[in-house]
């Protein structure tokens, strides 16, 4: 569910002291498994997790550049197959409560090395912002980890005929090739634009692509997976249905967090909705590729009474996705009778509207 931003006035946390048990790959890997298993059933068992970090407030940047926090790889997971058009990790990162944040923002990560800049001087390299994939209590459900989803970077060149290692991404590439144990340069936590609301009851429609499917992920299991008595997600009936989209253009091997989507899907099918749109293999009504405006408009008419209702639409994944789908809205709206640019302005105007693409 998608809701207003909160206007809460920004605070640096006190840093939570660490627990003294620290969860192992193994210990993670078990609790992802036996969220695998219950999704072959309609139970999905809400995690207790521990409640003072409901009490952190809105950090943000608690560490930058210059005093960054150092974390510690516990596992890296391929969560694409074999045949899908690149290769997506699920990382796990040890962080004992230091370095908190809330759910819809995003984490810095600073690659080791160092590189050449313009004046010709050596400097370390840059900050990437990354979404985290996990809610502040991560994958443990205890606090003491976090996610992110992380898509291989590499370059093609045609001329090669094969992949160019010059030219690949640097931190992706370091993320995804990190070995349990391996520290980890962060800064952060940042972000507002995808936080979620205060409101339960809101109505959240979230369109992702490709890893843009990271701060829903945290969205889906804040609202389902934990059991949290200060929020719990209490929409129920046609206006407070979630429905989520998310366009892959590989067809092949598993789609990005499917068996938690599905676990959610099978537990709560009046509020958890989700559609995929795939352009390999699917086909729009006008009979060509399905992409992810296709998918939206399919629904225009109940996406448009949300709206018009007070919900909350996010868009998260490749910048390339959004001119597609402001042309869908502009077309749905003036078929509508619609004046667009008033009713898309209002819309922002009250904070219904979220992008963040990359």
């Amino acid at each position: 569910m998608q809701m207003a931003m909160s206007s809460a006035v920004v605070q640096r946390p006190s840093v939570a002291k660490a627990f003294a048990s620290k969860p192992s790959s193994r210990a993670v890997a078990a609790r992802r498994a036996n969220v695998v298993a219950q999704a072959a059933s309609t139970q999905l068992k809400r995690a207790d997790v521990p409640l003072e970090l409901e009490e952190i407030g809105l950090p943000m940047n608690t560490f930058g550049p210059k005093n960054p926090f150092i974390g510690k790889i516990v596992s890296v997971e391929t969560i694409t197959g074999p045949k899908a058009t690149g290769e997506t990790c699920h990382i796990i990162i040890q962080t004992d409560k230091k370095i908190p944040f809330v759910e819809g923002q995003s984490y810095g990560v600073i690659p080791p090395g160092t590189k050449i800049n313009s004046k010709g001087k050596e400097v370390p390299h840059g900050t990437r912002l990354y979404s985290i994939a996990a809610t502040r209590y991560g994958d443990s459900f205890d606090g003491m980890t976090t996610s992110l989803c992380v898509r291989r970077a590499v370059y093609w060149d045609p001329e090669m005929g094969k992949e160019d290692p010059a030219k690949k991404g640097i931190c992706s590439n370091f993320l995804c090739d990190a070995k349990p144990g391996q520290e980890i340069t962060m800064t952060g936590p940042t972000g507002k634009v995808l936080l979620l609301p205060e409101d339960p009851n809101a109505v959240v429609i979230c369109v992702a692509t490709g890893t843009g499917i990271a701060p829903f992920r945290t969205f889906w299991r804040r609202m389902f997976m934990e059991n949290i008595p200060g929020y719990k997600f209490t929409g129920a009936g046609p206006l407070a249905r979630r429905r989520g989209f998310r366009a892959l253009r590989g067809g092949g091997g598993p789609r990005l967090y499917d068996e938690e989507m599905a676990a959610c899907a099978a537990a709560y099918p009046d509020q958890f909705r989700l559609d995929y749109a795939l352009s390999r293999e699917q086909q729009n009504v006008r009979g060509g590729k399905m992409y992810i405006q296709d998918k939206v408009e399919e629904y225009s008419d109940e996406v448009f009474d949300l709206l018009n209702n007070g919900a909350h639409i996010y868009f998260c994944g490749l910048k390339g996705m959004m001119p597609g789908i402001l042309e869908m809205l502009e077309r749905v709206a003036t078929g509508k009778g619609l004046n667009y640019a008033e009713w898309f302005e209002g819309l922002k105007h009250k904070n219904q509207v979220h992008v963040e693409v990359y």
